[in-house]
């Protein structure tokens, strides 16, 4: 399972690395490599934001083990 998590924040990292450019440059790495709109692009889109989901639920986690750890 931990491996997921790891695959997930990877992805969330690549992700966010796209935005950044995207918000810097106005260069869309996805858009470039695959096509502006395609299949391909959508697809890695739906998985980065599957991948989001993943790390912010893992995070959720952490967060309940960490707090009964603590009591």
């Amino acid at each position: 399972m931990i491996w997921i998590v790891r695959v997930a924040t990877v992805l969330t990292i690549i992700g966010g690395v796209n935005w950044g450019l995207v918000g810097a440059f106005e260069f869309n790495l996805v858009d470039a490599i695959f096509g502006e709109g395609s299949v391909v692009s959508r697809v890695i889109y739906v998985v980065v934001g599957i991948s989001a989901l993943v790390t912010i639920a893992n995070l959720g986690l952490s967060g309940k083990a960490r707090s009964a750890e603590d009591v």
